[in-house]
């Protein structure tokens, strides 16, 4: 794992929820008025994301998966954390535009903006060396991961636009949208070949989202989570599980502090929720002077 961590900045890390990413603690109160749209929110990261914008006085969390079951275990852990956030759902495959345009339209529709959106779905298939792989499943990978954030990217923007111009002649930070990225994204492991090519591309999309629409007042990120032991999580070989000993809310909390504006000069960037964001900020003129945590191709030694 050495090796792995000399491709990255030597933050402290963390493996749970601190004080300065509290929902309940240090942002408390930071979502107050916004309405998240969340993709994926049925179990996992994506559903401890919901419960940690309710914790911090989300208005309304409005949520997406395929499983309407699953979603209402979501609502519930809402009305828990916070009674007085609203929320919604539709049942929702991210790979189809139409459903996902029309749950958009129906989150705006039931709560009369959108300030926020984490496009949290994703799914990881088989490790299988590429010369063996099955054409229709290594390519479903990149439909669920990087069409599916396009969809949620596409017909969110609008609205997210919207919110950011509101909030900015208000004196405050909206129109934020977090990619579900990976550590993978930075990896070449063997078998990996569909997964970790589609988080790399999210991290490409996020800088083009970025160039696009940050003039629009868009503030996008794209994160990795941390090592969850989520279904996904545990899809890796299990050699690797080891390595899972992330707590999912510490991914949720890192949302939080995102949306709140404290990390608005660092957009268009991968961030993860693991590195200590007191450190990440701490080092904010040196990774806009050089230009850091981006896509780029070294032609220098």
């Amino acid at each position: 794992m050495s090796s792995i961590q000399a491709q990255f900045p030597d933050f402290t890390t963390h493996h749970a929820p601190y004080d300065a990413i509290d929902p309940a603690g240090a942002l408390k109160g930071s979502a107050a008025g916004k309405v998240v749209y969340i993709s994926g929110a049925s179990r996992g990261i994506g559903q401890a994301t919901a419960v940690a914008f309710a914790t911090a006085g989300a208005r309304a969390v409005y949520l997406t998966a395929r499983s309407e079951d699953a979603l209402k275990d979501t609502r519930a852990l809402i009305r828990a954390a916070n009674p007085e956030t609203d929320s919604a759902y539709s049942v929702c495959d991210v790979t189809d535009a139409g459903q996902v345009e029309a749950s958009v339209a129906d989150c705006v529709a039931r709560f009369g903006s959108l300030d926020a959106a984490d496009a949290n779905a994703g799914v990881l298939g088989p490790w299988t060396k590429i010369g063996e792989t099955d054409p229709a499943g290594w390519w479903q990978s990149w439909e669920v991961n990087l069409r599916g954030v396009y969809h949620v990217i596409r017909f969110t923007v609008p609205h997210l636009i919207e919110s950011a111009r509101r909030h900015a002649a208000q004196g405050g930070s909206g129109g934020h949208l977090i990619l579900l990225s990976s550590v993978g994204a930075q990896l070449l492991m063997p078998g990996a070949s569909d997964y970790q090519t589609s988080k790399h591309a999210i991290n490409r999309l996020c800088e083009f989202v970025q160039t696009d629409h940050g003039e629009d007042g868009i503030k996008c990120f794209a994160i990795h989570p941390g090592g969850v032991a989520t279904d996904l999580g545990l899809g890796m070989p299990e050699a690797l599980h080891d390595y899972l000993d992330d707590e999912p809310e510490l991914a949720a909390g890192f949302a939080v502090w995102l949306c709140s504006g404290a990390a608005d000069w660092a957009t268009g960037r991968y961030l993860s929720a693991t590195w200590d964001v007191g450190e990440v900020c701490a080092r904010r003129d040196g990774i806009l002077r050089d230009d850091l945590l981006v896509n780029r191709l070294r032609a220098k030694p």
